[in-house]
């Protein structure tokens, strides 16, 4: 088992080696506007409005620009992508918004939407996309779902080589990959980290690993590429602990311990901010636009004071 897995391994490296990667990313990673981490909304809770009510949210809140759905059932879908997208980014550049990350749900080169997706993202100006989760099944090897994911990933980091943009998987608790990291690691060990990497999710991190999400964390850094943050606390329904999101700074991920990481790692974003908790309460949704989007910056502003706090804490904004 050893020796075929060592073999395994060692023609992956040789196969990402003949990979058609272009050379202008590396040198573009983590610049723009001067600052080292810089921020941007994952739209998805604002997705239902209009783009432009969703743009004037985000400006107000003193964020800098989107972190942009593209997937079945977002702001914008696959097949849409070659329209829809780059007017969407004139759009956000009127209000003076970046959009510079997507959130796709490619999980494979050879999908039907995936290379569309890419190089229209990339000729539109975007340097970063998250890519789709991946399951491990009950009724197969933990192994072999590794060693099957990662023949994938190297695809993957192929296509965005030659498309000059860079994919992220996000590490996700539950059954899922990424949620334990290690698996990260090895799916990532030997491929090119200026083409595929983490998002690496803090909240994620430590309900999957109270302690040790740390370890995980210095483990695949070099791998980070984006930052996905938002918080969380406990809570118990029916005798059974479930994590439920907060606004940031009202859960329990160690925020200190964090930025402190990300520091001493010299990772540098971007940051995507991540609202999963409700925004607007059943009457608030029942408010006229301006009162709903009164209510959405008070909110949206709220976090990203906070998170603005520690980067300038920590030397990174």
């Amino acid at each position: 088992m050893v020796q075929s897995r060592r073999k395994f391994i060692e023609t992956l490296a040789i196969a990402g080696a003949s990979l058609p990667f272009a050379t202008s990313l590396g040198a573009s990673q983590g610049e723009g506007n001067g600052n080292k981490l810089q921020v941007r909304l994952f739209s998805k809770p604002l997705d239902k409005y209009d783009f432009d009510f969703m743009c004037e949210c985000v400006e107000k809140s003193g964020i800098g620009g989107f972190d942009l759905t593209v997937r079945k059932g977002g702001k914008i879908e696959p097949e849409n992508v070659e329209r829809e997208l780059p007017e969407l980014i004139e759009k956000a550049k009127k209000h003076n918004l970046a959009v510079d990350m997507i959130v796709s749900d490619i999980t494979s080169a050879s999908d039907p939407y995936t290379e569309n997706v890419l190089k229209t993202a990339s000729a539109a100006g975007v340097k970063y996309y998250r890519l789709g989760w991946l399951d491990y099944y009950d009724k197969e090897e933990v192994w072999n779902t590794v060693l099957k994911y990662k023949s994938q990933f190297r695809d993957i980091a192929g296509l965005n080589g030659k498309y000059g943009i860079h994919g992220g998987y996000q590490n996700h608790a539950g059954k899922f990959i990424g949620a334990p990291v290690w698996d990260l690691h090895e799916l990532l060990n030997d491929l090119p980290v200026e083409y595929i990497g983490s998002q690496y999710d803090v909240r994620h991190g430590m309900v999957e690993g109270a302690d040790t999400w740390i370890l995980g964390m210095r483990l695949i850094a070099k791998h980070i590429k984006t930052l996905a943050v938002k918080d969380f606390t406990w809570k118990d329904v029916n005798g059974t602990p479930e994590t439920i999101t907060v606004p940031l700074g009202e859960g329990m991920v160690r925020w200190d311990q964090y930025f402190k990481t990300v520091k001493d790692y010299n990772i540098t974003g971007p940051i995507t901010l991540h609202v999963e908790y409700d925004l607007l309460n059943k009457e608030e949704e029942k408010l006229s636009f301006t009162g709903q989007q009164e209510i959405i910056v008070k909110k949206l502003r709220k976090d990203m004071a906070f998170l603005s706090g520690y980067l300038r804490k920590y030397d990174l904004d």
